[in-house]
């Protein structure tokens, strides 16, 4: 399932709600701002951005923007892992950590 599909799908189930996400130029989080800018604002949910600083904290920026995303106080994540990607692992097992739900869209 698509990321655009799942939002819209969320929006079916739940109405507004605020989408958080780490501000990617590509993949899920690029594809979940696109839904935003698109369809999500219009409809009346909000949008909270988290990039990671690769500047000033490097290797380590990627992990905190994790930890940032996780304590923001979200319901749910809705997660779409790529088998070569621990980016999104590290978020799941961080909101599985907190008794966050997790939703896998696996590709």
């Amino acid at each position: 399932m698509s990321v655009f599909r799942a939002l819209t799908a969320l929006y079916t189930q739940e109405g507004p709600f605020q989408l958080i996400h780490g501000a990617c130029s590509t993949g899920a989080d690029a594809h979940a701002h696109h839904w935003f800018e698109t369809v999500g604002e219009e409809l009346g949910c909000t949008e909270m951005k988290f990039p990671a600083n690769w500047s000033g904290q490097g290797k380590a920026a990627g992990p905190f923007r994790n930890v940032r995303m996780v304590s923001a106080g979200a319901d749910l994540v809705l997660a779409f892992p790529l088998p070569e990607g621990s980016g999104t692992q590290h978020t799941i097992r961080l909101a599985e950590e907190a008794g966050i739900p997790v939703r896998r869209f696996e590709p």
